[in-house]
């Protein structure tokens, strides 16, 4: 009978400490734990996409267009910081751009960044200078899958394509296409 009680009274006395660490860990342990998933900055990280000018059934590579990266900003703790948006290059003559973000350009080093889009951000064409939401380019295609540049140690992720379209063709696109 005194083992069996003092089983009980080890048990009881065990699950007392167990549930006040369990409790003192939950009250000042407040990173989130999912927040190792969510970091996206790393590495280093690179967004690569295509514009075009899309002119009735016409494509044509778009030089010298530029798509904006936005990211949000979170702390250590999982709470919403300053975001980073920044400019990719222009395109070049087939249409290509990339934007690169290095952790080493950030200025709190303890912050981290998710739910990144690129959207198109500029036409250098006066003649195609209306952004379509196609691949959606207005409203922010999401850096979701990546390929790991290992010899660069770089993330990079693809978007797009992206378009433009003359002014006159916009104007026909009806509001309820999505």
């Amino acid at each position: 009978m005194k083992m069996v009680l003092n089983n009980f009274l080890f048990s009881a006395i065990f699950m007392l400490l167990l549930s006040i660490v369990s409790a003192s860990d939950a009250q000042y342990n407040l990173k989130n734990p999912d927040s190792e998933k969510e970091r996206l900055l790393s590495t280093m990280i690179g967004i690569q996409g295509i514009v075009y000018c899309k002119s009735r059934s016409r494509l044509t590579p778009l030089q010298g267009a530029v798509a904006r990266i936005t990211c949000e900003g979170v702390d250590e703790y999982g709470y919403e910081t300053e975001s980073l948006s920044i400019l990719s290059c222009a395109t070049d003559e087939k249409g290509y751009f990339i934007a690169t973000i290095s952790p080493y350009e950030v200025k709190d080093q303890n912050q981290s960044f998710r739910n990144c889009k690129a959207f198109l951000e500029l036409s250098p064409s006066e003649d195609c200078d209306v952004p379509t939401d196609d691949n959606k380019g207005i409203s922010g295609a999401p850096l979701v899958s990546f390929q790991r540049l290992h010899d660069k140690n770089i993330k990079l992720f693809t978007v797009g394509p992206f378009f433009f379209v003359p002014e006159q063709e916009a104007k026909s696109i009806p509001d309820d296409r999505y």
